[in-house]
């Protein structure tokens, strides 16, 4: 790709390497990772660990660099084909993961004892960014190894089909244990099987169903469809178990989901034998070299994973971390369409200079640039947090931890950075997804004519980055989340709200550190949009008890909320208050790194730059509009009750 010089990806990142060195706390991460692994090989210490953990990073920086990105526009051209029933990569696709393989990457994270390098989740995630850098679609399909073997591995732990010794922590016996094996060999990879014709983001809709046989056998029938790398063997599937009796049966709805695992093939001496069918491949605007199918569930063999009923719960786990790993992709064409702009405005002259001379240019580079300084730092922080929450939680579920005291301990930062994660990850995956979207359009914009062609490779950044605000839930589903959670919070316990919109007033006038006071006025600005959604809000459910008795007025304001109802105006600035929340968070961290490191100072004052009249008008955009449209969907509403 014209602009991607061949060169380690990871070597020539100095934002992505500060936070191994500095940026991001080993030690707890280290002591949860090795905690159930006290071989002989474990690392004794964070200082340890942390050179080996270069040692991958710089030599997946080297494959992305010297293999795939030279690689990519090939990859691109070439496509995918279903040839004889079976999806097929291009051969430089094939080549890039047999030297993944090669290298054991597909087994980054797994146990030692599974035959794993058990690194950190937080270094696969940084590996993310390398390899989305160079080749999204490559990236997507890497994401279907080991992280897929990993998930085996949890949802494992959580029904109790591991075990442990109990001298030395390490695994004995794991129920998926051959699947995980030849995905770690690079010689299966698996998928997740969840939408359907008529059922996207709308669970609830799924039809595909699973009928226990008198033989004991779980048996899938359906299609999915948009199904990533699902021409793989392995593939976890949402199948309807139970059918409700009635809208309040708890079976109805997400509750009569179960999770399943079903082989689509086997090999024999006879060739391969098929159980689930690949109707077609689609074509996509993007993504070329990473399979997307169409899948037929006919009678299909599977195993229950888990309890019937628990399927949403159990795709959830994976999905959170699906989330942070799209975000990483974001992250990763962000920093190539960033490196293409620049490379490309320093070489084009206009009017005498270098285009990265001509102020309207330069000011896009630069923020650009500080816009992906600020995601990289929500990123990590985020990838640490649910990888803290998700290995405390398993740490608790072996139950080796018996000491009383210190299981409480280990409670307590379970939570902690439970609610972390919950508030970050769709902050961050809004984020990621729409400004890689932006920044590969800026790329094309800064190339100008020749960034609509194909001979520079903006267009491919751009046409690979617009899936990312779609796939592992939408960006509109993320602003949701954020809305929900931030407003049920806020009536949950408004005396703590109180006490932050307070904090964030007095650090505003009395903080000495200037950029700490202009990080607390941001703050106040997020507050404020808060109060006045659920200011209106409430004062739009209120209106609900007008006519009615006084003593009804409780039951109306205290009872059972329906969010499509009682939230319309705060679903309806849900995305700019997700836009405004992640400038909050972006620049609390970035404060935080500045106390550490004061070299890091310029990033936040640079960010600050951005985001200060972002903020404002997002505030203002939130407290100033909506209204006229809401009246006219609430007198649409009434039209169609009236015709109805």
């Amino acid at each position: 790709m014209v602009g991607q010089s061949s060169s380690n990806f990871y070597s020539d990142n100095p934002d992505l390497a500060w936070y191994l060195e500095r940026g991001i706390d080993w030690a707890p991460l280290v002591e949860l990772t090795e905690f159930l692994h006290k071989a002989p090989d474990a690392f004794t210490d964070a200082g340890e660990a942390k050179d080996a953990y270069r040692d991958v990073l710089s030599l997946i920086g080297e494959l992305a660099g010297e293999v795939l990105a030279p690689r990519a526009a090939e990859i691109d051209r070439l496509g995918v084909r279903l040839e004889g029933g079976e999806g097929t990569v291009s051969a430089p696709f094939a080549e890039v993961f047999e030297q993944l393989g090669a290298l054991e990457l597909h087994g980054l994270c797994l146990p030692r004892e599974l035959g794993g390098q058990n690194c950190p989740l937080t270094v696969f995630f940084l590996a993310s960014e390398l390899l989305a850098r160079a080749d999204l679609s490559a990236m997507t399909h890497f994401s279907f190894h080991g992280p897929m073997a990993m998930a085996m591995l949890a949802y494992s732990w959580a029904e109790g089909s591991t075990d442990f010794d109990p001298a030395t922590g390490s695994i004995t016996k794991t129920r998926f244990a051959v699947a995980i094996d030849e995905i770690r060999r690079g010689a299966a990879w698996g998928a997740m099987d969840i939408t359907e014709p008529d059922a996207g983001s709308d669970m609830a809709a799924l039809r595909t169903t699973g009928t226990l046989g008198a033989d004991g056998v779980w048996r899938l029938n359906g299609q999915k469809i948009f199904i990533t790398s699902g021409h793989g063997k392995y593939h976890f599937v949402i199948a309807r178990t139970e059918q409700p009796g009635d809208p309040d049966d708890p079976f109805a709805g997400l509750g009569g989901l179960s999770m399943f695992l079903a082989r689509a093939y086997e090999d024999g001496p006879e060739g391969r034998k098929r159980y689930v069918t690949i109707d077609r491949l689609e074509e996509k605007l993007g993504h070329h070299g990473s399979p997307t199918a169409s899948l037929m569930f006919e009678d299909t063999p599977a195993e229950l994973v888990g309890q019937r009923g628990e399927g949403f719960k159990l795709m959830l786990t994976l999905m959170n971390g699906a989330r942070v790993g799209v975000g990483f992709e974001g992250v990763g064409v962000c920093e190539a369409a960033l490196r293409l702009a620049r490379a490309y405005a320093a070489e084009r002259r206009s009017m005498g200079k270098t285009i990265d001379r001509h102020e309207m240019i330069a000011d896009y580079l630069d923020e650009m640039e500080a816009d992906l300084l600020g995601l990289r730092a929500l990123g990590v922080q985020c990838a640490v947090e649910v990888e803290l929450a998700q290995k405390g939680g398993i740490v608790l579920n072996t139950g080796l931890v018996t000491d009383p005291e210190e299981r409480q301990r280990r409670e307590r930062d379970m939570k902690r950075h439970g609610a972390r994660a919950r508030r970050l990850t769709p902050l961050f995956k809004y984020l990621a997804s729409e400004q890689a979207v932006h920044m590969a359009r800026m790329a094309i914009q800064i190339h100008g004519g020749v960034g609509y062609t194909k001979e520079y490779g903006a267009e491919k950044l751009l046409r690979d980055a617009l899936v990312l605000p779609i796939y592992e839930g939408t960006s509109q589903i993320q602003s949701l989340m954020v809305m929900k959670d931030t407003l049920t919070g806020v009536m949950k316990d408004p005396r703590r709200f109180a006490t932050r919109v307070a904090q964030a007033r007095w650090r505003a006038t009395t903080a000495r550190d200037p950029l700490e006071r202009r990080v607390a006025r941001l703050q106040g600005l997020a507050r404020s949009a808060e109060q006045h959604l659920l200011t209106r809000t409430v004062a739009d459910k209120g209106r609900q008890v007008v006519g009615e008795p006084l003593s009804a007025w409780g039951r109306h304001l205290k009872g059972k909320w329906d969010p499509k109802r009682d939230f319309a105006y705060a679903m309806l600035h849900a995305e700019r208050l997700t836009r405004l929340l992640a400038d909050e968070a972006v620049a609390e961290l970035l404060l935080a790194q500045v106390r550490q490191d004061p070299a890091r100072r310029s990033i936040l004052e640079r960010y600050l730059e951005r985001a200060e009249p972002r903020a404002r008008h997002l505030y203002e955009r939130i407290t100033t509009t909506g209204q006229r449209l809401l009246e006219t969907l609430g007198h649409e509403g009434e039209s169609e009750r009236k015709v109805g």
